[in-house]
Parts: C-alpha cells; structure tokens; sequence
C-alpha cells in the first residue's frame, strides 16, 4: 500500500513537472500586486505583463497630420451620391404616382405601360439631377470655406447652405436668389441646431443648476 501510494505521488509529481507546476512557482503574495483592472484573471504561468495588454489608446494608426473625422471633401462624395440616389428614388415613386394618375382611364395594355415608364425614368432623371447639383454646389462651398477659414463648425454648414440656395436661385433675379438664400438658410440652420441639440440641452441643464 505504501509503495503504490509513493508511486503515485512520484506519478503526480511527475505530471506537475511536466506542465511546469513542479518548479518554482507564484505565491499569492507574488500575485497580488499583478493589475487586472478591466481584464480576466490571467494565468501566472504567462510571461507577460498584463498591462500591455489593456488597450487604452486609439484602434488605428493615422498619418501624420491627419483628423480622426473625416473632412468635408471626404464626405463630399457620399453627400453626392447619397443625394443623387435618394432622388432618383423619390422621382420614381412621384412619377408613377403621376403616370397611374393621368393613364387612369386607360387600360392594361402595353401603350399604358410605357407611359408610365417614361414617367418614372423622366421623374427619377429630374429630381435625381435637381438634388445631386445642390448636394455639389454644397460639397464645394463647404470645402472652399473650410479651407479659407481653417476651420471646421456649423458656421461653415450654415454658410455653404446659405450660399448654395442664392446661386441655384440666381436665375430668378435678386429676389429669387434672396429666397434660396433663406430657404438654405433656415435647412442648414435647422441641420446644425439638431447636430447640437443634445449639448445645448447639456448646457442649460447645467445652468439651471
């Protein structure tokens, strides 16, 4: 009974050194000072120092110079195409909305159906053009004031939105461009007072207090 119980402590002793348990090991003394804010226990047996592991700087390394946002001009082309699609979309639905309105009294039939069609194609073209010119004429002014300024606020949007309504409406005299003026105006102004809403609420909240 003896000898199988030193054989199976020499057994175990054997396994423990195997898997390193057997040598020199940590203490809980040793361990206790080892920082694991944010992590997982780790095992003692790794030789690393869990605190470069923690991961408290940014993700992605950027060039020198380089913002963490993107810039007018980097947005400018989704701006474009974003409104390009959006009004073709729109002017497809408005121009079968209109192409089942004036063939109403006709019925199915292959003349029918490409009116329709023709509706829709010249509706989507229309509003598709109308909104990705203003999405253009925007994206430019934005990125001219951007750069004049050297600066990047909601003055800039109000600004560019200011400026892209007078020059799509100029064709219609002063007062035509005083109206897109205005009418860029107040979108731009309403799109910058929604950007800020949450912080100005932030901030009268801390006033009243």
């Amino acid at each position: 009974m003896e000898g199988g119980g030193g054989s199976g402590n020499k057994t175990t002793g054997g396994l423990a050194g195997f898997f390193g348990a057997g040598g020199a090991g940590y203490s809980h003394a040793d361990l206790a000072g080892v920082p694991l804010t944010g992590m997982n226990p780790l095992s003692p047996y790794l030789n690393v120092d869990p605190r470069y592991l923690v991961q408290d700087t940014d993700e992605f390394i950027l060039p020198t110079g380089a913002n963490k946002t993107r810039g007018r001009f980097e947005l400018a082309f989704f701006t474009i195409g974003g409104c390009c699609m959006t009004g073709a979309a729109f002017g497809a639905m408005n121009g079968l909305r209109l192409g089942l309105k004036e063939t109403q009294n006709m019925a199915w039939s292959k003349p029918r159906n490409v009116q329709i069609l023709n509706m829709v194609t010249r509706q989507g073209a229309l509003w598709a053009n109308t909104l990705g010119s203003l999405a253009l004429l925007y994206s430019a002014f934005g990125v001219i004031i951007e750069k004049t300024r050297g600066a990047e606020d909601d003055l800039n949007t109000v600004a560019a939105g200011t400026m892209t309504g007078m020059l799509y409406k100029c064709t219609g005299g002063l007062r035509g461009a005083a109206r897109g003026g205005v009418a860029g105006l107040a979108l731009t102004g309403l799109y910058a007072l929604y950007n800020n809403w949450e912080h100005m609420k932030g901030s009268v909240l801390q006033q009243s207090l």
